[in-house]
């Protein structure tokens, strides 16, 4: 048949086992019939011998025969693919082989062999030669195990596996041959494909065998049942393939996702070096120490040339993580000094920039670090270490620190190791070097926090006061939001809360600039409104400074959205609150900004009825001030925008009603509690910075305060003068401060007298100083002159700079007022 070809004469041989034998005469016919032919063809040898073995096969195959027995008479034999008819005339896809041999009487004969191929397939049995040698020559390990899991048969390639060679491992159990293997978990797969018959493909066992007893490897398993030709199971053989370096390779990308994905998840040095060392055990070593310059913690540039010469190289060690608890058995904390000696490896790689790896540390060799806990040097065999790695953390060319890998138990670090630890530390530095840029910023940042905000509010008597500040931005701690308190003249407070936009360097920097402006504009004591409408001018020179031309703080001169306004003041806001403890006056203004609340002694929570002026240097109408009076006890609440915002509903009222609940009861409390204020209205990482001032008023008592109105005649000069004297004598003080006050009131009486039109007052207030006021009606400020030697006046205000501690003027509605201060020294109780 077409199909069935020659096979070039090949001699591949059949096992009399295997095949159906039968002889024939040198003209083809049956002289020898077997059982086994009768089996594959069904005719017995009464019917076959004596036929001609062409008629039992299909017509093509028949035609062939004539050449074949001509090839045997020439002493060749041929092996092919035949088909022959059974007794039912079903064909019967056979394997032949034809070979001439002798028959028992010495005549020439014919062998044929003949092994049916099974299922019609076309192709031909392998003999047990032939798939011995197949198992043989195959370089995957193949076993058989018999029902009871003992192994009968091995190939050569399971040797190299360890276990010896076939022939001993016949009658042993896994347990037997691989003792440092998990035979249970092996043997379980075992029995479970005996059982059911399931075929276990791609078991992946990791572990240690005896071809390599101190390295763990990994080998590819699959199962197979084995059966007789009853479907009863007679045993099951398995494969095994070496997937080590598969298996490691997957480790290690495993191990560097994990550290993409953990290490640099914050800005924070010593947390990121933590985090390198958690990921390193125990996916790559037991044991791993981080250990950094110490100016890499402080974030500033390390110096590597600062090393050299030196006995002692000192460390911080910023991470280390442990796979064992006593390993090691001396260990320095986190944050500690650690030191190493000049020639010990990890100064050498900390000098040089290269890596380092012993597949086998000296057992007997004293630790690298010297002054470990304890003040007791250690041997590497005390501290149970054998195999290390030293990798300097190298970030932008610049070397940070050390990381050491350590092993105990497990096979020594190779080079695929150490390449390993390469990738992860080189991450990581990029990590550490960002997180000691940012902690060089940040401290910078808070350097400059710490310049503009007030580290604690002044003392004075005119209010009780609390503050808190909350920036959205919680890496750096900085925002545009501000507050302050001012002490003003005759006892006066100004009270202060701004906000400019945006958050970081930028947004302090413009606050500050504000913040100094309105300390400026309050020591000259200008009223709410007319600071307000100075700093709108100084917001809109400053940006039109910076480029910005229109104005609108965006730099892009055509008064659109967008940009950088960070830099300038542009839309800042600020509300401006002066307290007078004398008579419970406030005076205030807003340039947009929120309206402040006022919690009544009787604890109910109102808020001013402030127009809203428009945002700093954006231009529009002036600026109003509003004044009200204040009952001793109330509390003003200053606050910025964030404090409303963080509701559900980002709407004005509904923030100032969970302000006013928020409030509710804070009048019983002895002092302002800003923070519990802030923490119920406020998240932990707020999305805008959120400033608060609390300010309870107080009072001046009436037997602080003496005042006399004066006619403006000069005569009352004397008179002023005696009656100051007598209120200072009934307020005990001392005689040097009674003339240094009686000078004062003449000067400023007399200077009110001569230069000015109107009512005269004189008012005396003792607090924390003692104040002298004179108002008059006129509206000129007067100066400070330098009289010359033979000049008879001008010598007046130089007298009362020289005798006050300060001195100053302010206008109010009817006139103006010359005030100078004096320190108490011994005030009466």
């Amino acid at each position: 048949m077409g199909g069935h070809k020659e096979q070039g004469g090949a001699r591949q041989g059949f096992d009399v086992a295997d095949a159906a034998p039968l002889l024939l005469d040198p003209h083809g016919l049956v002289a020898g019939w077997t059982v086994h032919a009768e089996r594959l063809l069904g005719h017995g040898a009464a019917e076959a011998v004596g036929r001609k073995f062409a008629d039992l096969l299909e017509t093509d195959d028949a035609e062939r025969m004539e050449d074949l027995l001509d090839r045997c008479r020439t002493g060749n034999d041929w092996t092919g693919l035949m088909t022959a008819r059974h007794r039912d005339g079903r064909p019967v896809p056979v394997a032949v082989r034809v070979a001439p041999t002798t028959a028992p009487q010495g005549r020439p004969a014919v062998l044929v062999l003949l092994s049916e191929l099974g299922d019609g397939a076309r192709g031909w049995d392998m003999s047990r030669g032939v798939l011995e040698q197949i198992v043989a020559g195959n370089p995957i390990g193949i076993a058989i195990m018999d029902t009871d899991l003992r192994y009968v048969w091995s190939n050569a390639a399971l040797e190299q596996f360890g276990g010896g060679p076939g022939r001993s491992r016949v009658g042993l159990r896994v347990a037997d041959v691989q003792p440092g293997m998990d035979s249970e978990a092996v043997e379980e797969r075992m029995r479970h494909v005996l059982e059911t018959g399931e075929q276990e493909v791609g078991y992946e066992y990791v572990g240690r065998a005896r071809s390599a007893p101190l390295r763990e490897t990994a080998h590819m398993l699959s199962f197979t049942r084995l059966e007789d030709d009853r479907g009863d199971p007679t045993g099951v053989y398995y494969t095994v393939v070496d997937v080590t370096d598969r298996h490691r390779a997957r480790q290690r990308l495993a191990l560097l996702d994990r550290a993409g994905e953990y290490i640099g998840r914050t800005l924070d040095v010593m947390t990121t070096a933590q985090e390198l060392a958690d990921v390193a055990v125990p996916g790559l070593a037991d044991f791993v120490t981080v250990d950094l310059l110490e100016t890499v913690l402080r974030g500033a540039e390390p110096v590597p040339e600062a090393l050299a010469g030196s006995e002692r190289v000192p460390l911080r060690r910023a991470g280390h993580r442990s796979l064992y608890e006593d390993l090691p058995r001396t260990a320095v904390d986190s944050g500690a000094v650690v030191a190493y000696l000049t020639d010990s490896p990890p100064v050498r790689c900390l000098t040089t920039g290269q890596s380092w790896r012993q597949e086998q540390l000296d057992p007997l060799a004293l630790e690298w670090a010297v002054g470990a806990p304890g003040g007791r040097e250690s041997t590497f065999l005390e501290l149970g270490l054998q195999s290390v790695m030293i990798v300097p953390v190298r970030a932008r060319g610049v070397t940070l620190g050390l990381t050491t890998f350590f092993r105990r138990r497990r096979s020594p670090f190779d080079p695929d190791d150490l390449h390993l630890a390469e990738d992860l530390v080189s991450r990581a530095a990029v990590c550490v070097d960002n997180a000691r840029r940012y902690t060089r910023e940040r401290d910078a940042a808070l350097v400059l926090q710490r310049s503009l905000l007030p580290r604690r509010l002044p003392d004075q008597d005119a209010v009780e006061v609390a503050a808190c500040y909350r920036p959205a931005d919680e890496l750096t701690g900085l925002g545009g939001d501000w507050f302050d308190l001012i002490p003003l003249s005759g006892a006066r407070v100004a009270l202060v809360v701004g906000e400019v936009p945006g958050h970081g360097i930028d947004a302090a920097a413009a606050m500050g600039r504000l913040r100094t402006a309105v300390r400026t504009l309050a020591a000259i004591d200008l009223p709410p409104e007319e600071v307000l409408a100075h700093l709108d001018d100084l917001a809109f020179r400053s940006a039109r400074d910076d480029g910005d031309g229109d104005g609108d703080g965006d730099g892009d001169g055509d008064g659109s959205e967008g940009g950088d306004a960070q830099g300038n003041s542009v839309g800042s806001g600020c509300l401006y609150v002066v307290y007078d403890p004398a008579d419970g006056r406030c005076a205030m203004a807003a340039a947009g900004h929120p309206a402040p609340a006022v919690v009544a002694p009787d604890g109910t929570v109102g808020f001013v009825d402030l127009p809203q002026g428009p945002p700093l240097g954006v231009g529009g109408p002036p600026f109003e001030a509003v004044e009200l009076d204040l009952a001793e006890g109330s509390t003003l609440v200053l606050h910025t925008d964030g404090l409303l915002g963080h509701g559900d509903d980002g709407a004005e009222e509904t923030g100032r009603e969970r302000l006013r609940r928020a409030l509710e009861g804070t009048a019983r409390e002895p002092r302002p509690s800003c923070r519990e204020v802030i923490d119920a209205l406020v998240p932990a990482r707020p999305e805008d910075d959120v400033a608060l001032l609390m300010a309870r008023t107080r009072r001046l008592a009436p037997e602080q305060i003496a005042a006399w109105e004066l006619p403006p005649d000069p005569a009352v000069v004397a008179d002023a003068r005696r009656t100051a004297q007598d209120q200072l004598s009934r307020w005990g003080f001392d005689e040097e401060l009674m003339f240094t006050t009686e000078l004062l009131v003449s000067e400023l009486v007399t200077n009110a007298i001569r230069h000015a039109s109107g009512r005269v007052r004189l008012r005396l207030i003792r607090e924390r100083t003692l104040v002298c006021e004179v108002l008059d009606g006129g509206a000129s400020a007067p100066h400070l002159r330098h009289p010359r030697a033979m000049d008879e006046g001008g010598r007046g205000l130089l007298l009362v700079s020289q005798l006050a501690e300060r001195w100053g003027t302010r206008f109010v509605p009817d006139g103006k007022i010359i005030w100078a201060e004096q320190p108490l020294t011994t005030p009466a109780g």
